[in-house]
């Protein structure tokens, strides 16, 4: 006997006890959705407040409400853009925006629109864009097809979407989603709200901060690549995959990362980590807080990148290397194993990774050499 969250049992070979299920899941889930949906409030601002809060000098009317952000191109009545150039200034004032926040070259301009002029109008932008579009709020509620252990502790205040698999004894905290068929393993606990995405699958026994987002199809916690080669047979024996993963604060993880467990230990992402789409992170490796990693980016087993790190695209990391804080690796860079990497603030280039001088130089000797060799 299958006992479902929408009230009815399932036995298997009695099809009028299937049927009547399946019109009781049809009808729970016409009134889930009827009742379910993402609410994002719009979130209007006085230009006083929102320089206050972004801590930019207000030029013009500091009364004017805005609702919203947009480009220069796209901008209507009501909402924000900002530039970051002189050059662009005049575009941003001949738009349809309502304000503009701009750097300090703005001062003194003749401007047709309230400014909002800041040290770093790129960051009070984003900051700005927080305040204006807050994170969807979801009411507390649970899909009639989503299955969950009864040992899991979800939280009341919690919204689990359809299809979703939680399993025993795992832990979903105040206010976090968990989007359409997710799994959740046994002993897996997520924190406050956090915002899961659709597919994300999350092994068992691993541990997530609080307000984390995970973009859909990310596999968090599965075996590392680790194996023992058997001389005598000729085949390679798994080494044990055995530990944990550990996701702080604040991170953001994108669309179909993959994050192995430690072997033995632990692997580790730092709080207010971002990592963009299609990154894999090994087993046993540890990743500062506060760091950046780009697409296709990949971490052998072991690695350990400190706070503040910035990894282009495509960058490759060898096994046991260490990156000091303050890392900057450009696109498509690679380190080789057990590397040492000590350069905080300065551009690295190339395989073996090398400052970005040295490395535009070498090519520049290639490039010559090349053509005295035609």
């Amino acid at each position: 006997m299958v006992q479902s969250l929408a009230g009815g049992s399932i036995a298997p070979g009695k099809s009028e006890i299937v049927t009547a299920a399946h019109v009781f899941l049809s009808a729970a889930s016409d009134l889930f959705f009827a009742c379910w949906s993402p609410i994002t409030k719009p979130m209007p601002q006085s230009l006083q407040s929102l320089a206050e809060m972004v801590s930019a000098r207000l030029v013009g009317d500091g009364a004017l409400e805005v609702s919203g952000v947009a480009s220069i191109a796209r901008a209507q009545q009501g909402e924000l853009v900002f530039v970051e150039s002189e050059k662009h200034l005049a575009d941003a004032l001949a738009s349809k925006a309502s304000a503009i926040i701009a750097g300090e070259f703005a001062t003194g301009a003749h401007a047709s629109k309230p400014l909002l002029i800041a040290k770093h109008p790129r960051l009070a932008f984003a900051t700005a864009a927080s305040f204006l579009h807050a994170r969807p709020e979801y009411p507390p509620a649970i899909h009639p097809t989503a299955i969950i252990h009864r040992s899991a502790k979800v939280s009341v205040s919690a919204s689990i979407d359809a299809y979703a698999v939680i399993e025993s004894n795992a832990v979903v905290g105040d206010r976090t989603y968990i989007s359409a068929g997710c799994y959740i393993g046994a002993g897996a606990i997520i924190g406050d709200d956090c915002e899961i995405y659709p597919r994300v699958v999350i092994y068992p026994g691993t541990t997530i901060g609080r307000r984390v987002i995970i973009h859909a199809g990310a596999v968090l916690g599965s075996d590392g690549f680790g194996f023992v080669r058997d001389e005598t047979y000729g085949r390679h024996i798994k080494f044990p995959q055995i530990g944990r993963l550990i996701i702080g604060d604040y991170v953001e993880i994108g669309a179909n990362c993959t994050i192995d467990r430690g072997a033995l230990d632990e692997t580790v992402i730092g709080a207010g980590t971002k990592l963009d789409n299609l990154v894999h992170i090994g087993h046993n490796c540890s990743v500062g807080a506060n760091s950046v990693i780009a697409a296709q980016t990949g971490l052998s087993g072991s690695v350990s990148v400190g706070d503040d790190c910035m990894l282009g695209g495509q960058v490759g990391i060898g096994d046991h290397a260490n990156l000091d804080d303050g890392t900057i690796l450009g696109g498509q860079a690679g380190i080789l194993p057990h590397k040492n990497v000590r350069a905080k603030g300065v551009v690295l280039w190339g395989t073996p990774a090398r400052p970005i001088k040295q490395y535009l130089k070498e090519l520049a000797v290639l490039s010559r050499l090349a053509k005295k060799g035609n």
